[in-house]
């Protein structure tokens, strides 16, 4: 009996060895090939769930709000984000469209229902393997906060 539950063993792992090689033979690294469905789905998920937990921690006060929160957002947004998501935000650049993930257009729903903790998370830490930099280095917290607001008020805008 142990020898048969040792070869039950063995071509159990045999079998996992041979399915996890030809889901990686048939997988590609290109950002020029279409993911699947299954691929798509499982990124999504993991990401909405890592972004969720990460902006839970303790972030910085946004600023008042005010009109040249928005106005501020819109510059930094035009020298920062444009050359991907947009100079409108909405209509990705031929360099965002070829990204994989895509650069999304910030106003579509996909974008708005991140909560504005979640998008000053995004903004100012960035998301590893999609393109999408941090800028955390470079802004400071009340700075991602205009861009948080300015990306906010694009999904207010239909799109044109």
């Amino acid at each position: 009996m142990a020898l048969r539950g040792r070869l039950l063993v063995l071509l159990i792992a045999a079998g996992a060895i041979l399915g996890l090689w030809l889901l990686i033979s048939h997988l590609s690294l290109s950002a020029l090939d279409e993911p699947g469905s299954v691929e798509t789905y499982a990124a999504t998920k993991a990401k909405r769930w890592m972004v969720g937990r990460s902006a839970r921690g303790l972030l910085s006060p946004a600023p008042p709000e005010a009109a040249v929160s928005l106005a501020s957002g819109r510059m930094l947004f035009g020298g920062r984000c444009a050359s991907c998501h947009g100079l409108d935000g909405r209509t990705p650049t031929e360099v965002g469209q070829w990204m994989y993930p895509r650069a999304p257009d910030v106003g579509s729903p996909a974008v708005q229902q991140w909560s504005d903790a979640e998008l000053f998370w995004i903004i100012k830490h960035g998301i590893r393997l999609t393109g999408m930099p941090g800028f955390g280095h470079i802004h400071s917290d009340d700075q991602v906060w205009h861009l948080v607001r300015y990306v906010r008020s694009l999904g207010a805008q239909p799109k044109q």
